[in-house]
Order: C-alpha cells, then sequence, then structure tokens
C-alpha cells in the first residue's frame, strides 16, 4: 500500500513538472514574478472552474435541487477537487492533510465573502456587475494563491 501511495505522489509530481516546467526557461526577472507554483495554481483554476459549471449544470438539468443547493454542491465537489490538485500536483505537500483541509476550508469562506463584497460593492458604485464579478474573480484568485502558498500548504519542514 505505501508503495502505491509513494508512486501515486510520485506521478502527481510529474504531472505538476509537465504543466509548469517551462516556467524555468523564462527570463529570471520574470521568474521572480511568475514562480511555477503560481503557474500550476492558475492552470488547476482553469482546470476545475468548468468541472464546478458542469456539476451544476448537471444538477440543474437531473435534479430538482433548488438553484442554491446546487451552487453550493458543485462549489463544494470542485473546490474540494482544486485542494486535492494543488496539495499533490502544485504544492506536493506531504504534511498532514487533516490541518490543511481545514485551513483551506477557511480560505473558501473567505472566498465566498470576498467575491460576494467585492461584486456588490463595486455594483453599489456603478460598476457593472459582469465587470465588478471579474474584478472580484482577480482579487479572490490572488487572495487564494497567497494563502495557499503560505498558509495552507506552507511546509514547515524545509523552513
Amino acid at each position: 500500500m505505501h508503495e502505491q501511495t509513494t508512486s501515486g505522489l510520485r506521478t502527481a509530481e510529474r504531472v505538476g513538472d509537465l504543466l509548469t516546467s517551462w516556467v524555468d526557461r523564462l527570463p529570471p526577472r520574470l521568474r521572480r514574478i511568475l514562480p511555477r507554483d503560481l503557474v500550476g495554481f492558475a492552470i488547476l483554476g482553469a482546470f476545475t472552474f468548468p468541472i464546478d459549471l458542469a456539476i451544476l449544470a448537471s444538477l440543474r438539468t437531473w435534479t430538482r435541487l433548488p438553484l442554491a443547493v446546487s451552487v453550493a454542491v458543485a462549489y463544494a465537489l470542485a473546490f474540494t477537487l482544486n485542494f486535492v490538485l494543488n496539495r499533490t500536483v502544485n504544492f506536493r505537500s506531504h504534511a498532514p492533510v487533516g490541518r490543511q483541509f481545514l485551513r483551506y476550508a477557511v480560505v473558501v469562506a473567505a472566498d465566498f465573502a470576498l467575491t460576494l463584497g467585492v461584486t456588490t460593492g463595486l455594483s453599489a458604485l456603478g460598476v457593472d456587475y459582469r465587470l465588478a464579478r471579474l474584478l472580484a474573480g482577480t482579487c479572490v484568485a490572488l487572495f487564494t494563491y497567497a494563502a495557499s502558498r503560505w498558509w495552507v500548504f506552507r511546509d514547515n519542514s524545509h523552513h
């Protein structure tokens, strides 16, 4: 069993290298503002967001769940997948999963509050809701990356 787990971790790390190794060929100045884990985070987010939408569309098509419940279920499943992928493929964490998942849950709750606050706040100031939502998404992505890198998946064993 341990051998299979180790093999799976090595496979996840190879996938991470495949997704982000091109960053190493960028000029040094660009690599400083575009680290591999940021690129991996963006790629995995771009992968899991359509899955969120597909789950939402499926729930709306094949169930009678209220919209709010469908959104919550799709959001939770997509964020769980994003957590697993970022933990294994991107940040390559070997720390105990329980504490990380709890921290990630706090980040997701803060993401939702930030999304709601920025979107409604900018809209109240006269910004079109679509642009407000896009700006909120940008804020959330930056916040989530920073929280993931320096809090959720922080590896104390190397510092």
